[in-house]
């Protein structure tokens, strides 16, 4: 009996995993059957007639085609500020070694210290903290 409830579970669980990834991978539409999408709602719910349709289908098209545009443009702009910053902790983790390799053993526990209390204090910065109404300062001209 306990080997047919495993192996229960265990169907289970790789029927779950499968679903999860099928999941994962289901790709986006595209703007033109977006577009169309949007625009069969529309004269589902409004009854346009196919000269509404056609009309309404190109202004959802150009729409759709210029989000699509701004997207990949916002996912470029994040891949290059991810590949920075990458480059940033590189440069960091050079200039670190390069420094460890001048200081003495005591000054390396020293330097480590006081990376560490850095790490602490910035993230307790005045303007970082998360306070109550009540302790907010007021604006000037607020009653």
């Amino acid at each position: 009996m306990k080997k047919l409830t495993i192996a229960l579970m265990l169907v289970l669980m790789a029927g779950a995993a499968a679903f999860a990834q099928e999941a994962k991978t289901k790709e986006r539409p595209t703007p033109e059957e977006r577009a169309q999408k949007q625009t069969e709602m529309m004269a589902k719910q409004l009854e346009l007639s196919e000269a509404q349709k056609a009309e309404i289908l190109a202004i959802n098209l150009e729409n759709a085609k210029k989000r699509e545009a701004e997207m990949e443009a916002k996912r470029a702009e994040m891949d290059a500020k991810r590949a920075e910053m990458s480059a940033r902790r590189e440069e960091m983790k050079a200039q670190d070694e390069a420094i460890k390799k001048v200081l003495t053993e005591e000054q390396r526990a020293k330097w480590e210290e006081l990376k560490e209390s850095q790490r602490h204090r910035r993230g307790r910065r005045p303007g970082g903290e998360i306070r109550e109404r009540g302790e907010m300062p007021r604006r000037r001209g607020d009653n």
